[in-house]
């Protein structure tokens, strides 16, 4: 699979869509996450946004490397107003403080990994009218687009 760690901002949609996929390494992850942060920057102060994490393809070269990126997503997001469903698995996550950087706050989230036994349950256990989990990125890209606050 081809190694992607981008992210994108769709102003007209109020959309973030970061993905990061392929055979990845902690350089790549760092890659990744500042071009997440880079984009949050074009959100306008006060603004909001919505977001699609495209996980589907990620693979981690080793253990150091999943431990890099598996905060990421969780803390960048908290840091706009948004806790992560899946955080309810991890009870050292229950004081994860939210606030909203510069005034800003996401509404919505869509997840895509393609696995399907973890999706499964993080959908069934963690999804909420805000927040979806999919194994199939086209499925997760509609919904995220149909959200609106």
């Amino acid at each position: 699979m081809e190694k992607i760690t981008a992210t994108w901002w769709h102003p007209e949609d109020k959309l973030i869509h970061t993905r990061i996929s392929g055979q990845v390494d902690a350089a790549d992850v760092s890659t990744w996450a500042s071009s997440l942060r880079q984009v949050l920057e074009n959100v306008e102060d006060g603004g909001s946004f919505k977001i699609f994490v495209d996980l589907h393809g990620f693979k981690a070269v080793d253990f150091d490397t999943h431990k890099k990126f598996r905060d990421i997503v969780p803390l960048t997001l908290a840091a706009y107003g948004w806790r992560v469903g899946y955080l309810d698995l991890f009870e050292e996550a229950n004081g994860l403080p939210l606030y909203n950087t510069r005034g800003i706050r996401c509404f919505a989230a869509a997840h895509a990994h393609q696995d399907e036994t973890k999706i499964a349950l993080y959908e069934e256990r963690y999804s909420r009218p805000q927040e979806h989990f999919f194994t199939d990125p086209g499925a997760a890209a509609k919904w995220i687009r149909s959200v609106h606050e």
